[in-house]
């Protein structure tokens, strides 16, 4: 049973090369298009060049993999598994769900697109999860059904190191933006199944790295207080360095955690920019 059913995600989970072939998943590259020239992530488009080009101020676009490649790749995997369980993006951030449940029909039941509603980090989480619901043995359909279920059992923060970006797309009027920028006001923003929200707007970084740690704290007693299955990820934008010592910051928050650290993917980094830092508390199925 274990052997066939074969796991396909997609870049935004942040899921390395490596580590795709050390956990025997497949991952479908994100295509950008940046002023007019189409690049895919992790194969042409490195973070370090992605945030060069946002740094020149150039026309980056966001896309969703065209159904060729999403049904080359299944095809692929088919060739060596029995059924796949694919678990794209947050259906409420890209249509990339909707697609790949339409091209699903085409496969006669071997493909089970999963509504995840997760991102970056929460999403890599469930990809996790799936590796170990097969290994336990469950079938292709109770995996998506498991999956599904538990949708929800995951919060992001974030905190933008500039208002640029926000501005950029339209999230800030350019008053509003000018406005924050004077007084130093940092937006946290918040991912919890649907889109990128506004969460709270506070007066600096060291308030804002705060604010990020109070709400993950009381989403794992309150939201989440049923569940003593919850792992935090470090997450950040551009910089490593800035990373691991935001990591250093958490770990000394929250002693009792095992926390890892990834890069957030460029999906989201597009709206915030580099410089930002986030926090996840997303549950681990065992």
């Amino acid at each position: 049973m274990c052997n066939s059913i074969g796991i396909v995600t997609d870049s935004n989970s942040g899921i390395t090369s490596k580590e795709a072939n050390e956990w025997g998943v497949t991952v479908i590259p994100m295509p950008f298009y940046i002023n007019g020239e189409l690049y895919y992530e992790g194969l042409t488009l490195n973070q370090k060049e992605f945030y060069k080009f946002l740094e020149d101020n150039l026309d980056v676009n966001t896309s969703q993999p065209s159904p060729g490649d999403v049904m080359k790749t299944w095809d692929e995997v088919l060739k060596e598994k029995e059924y796949i369980i694919y678990i794209p993006m947050s259906s409420s951030l890209s249509g990339t769900y909707e697609t790949a449940v339409m091209l699903a029909e085409e496969y006669e039941g071997k493909v089970f697109v999963v509504n995840n509603r997760r991102i970056s980090v929460t999403q890599l989480q469930s990809v996790k999860d799936a590796i170990n619901l097969v290994k336990k043995g469950k079938s292709a359909k109770e995996i998506k059904e498991i999956l599904e279920d538990r949708q929800y059992q995951a919060s992001i923060y974030i905190v933008p190191d500039t208002l640029d970006y926000l501005k950029k797309g339209g999230r800030l009027t350019p008053a509003v933006a000018s406005f924050a920028k004077v007084l130093n006001i940092k937006p946290v923003l918040q991912i919890q199944g649907e889109k990128l929200d506004a969460f709270k707007k506070v007066r600096g970084m060291k308030q804002a790295k705060r604010a990020m740690k109070e709400a993950i704290a009381d989403d794992i007693k309150n939201r989440f207080a049923s569940n003593s299955n919850m792992r935090i990820y470090a997450a950040y934008t551009g910089s490593e360095e800035v990373g691991i010592e935001w990591k250093s910051e958490l770990e000394e928050a929250f002693p009792n955690y095992d926390i890892q650290i990834y890069p957030l993917s460029l999906s989201v980094s597009c709206h915030i920019g580099q410089g930002a830092i986030g926090i996840a508390c997303v549950e681990e199925l065992l």
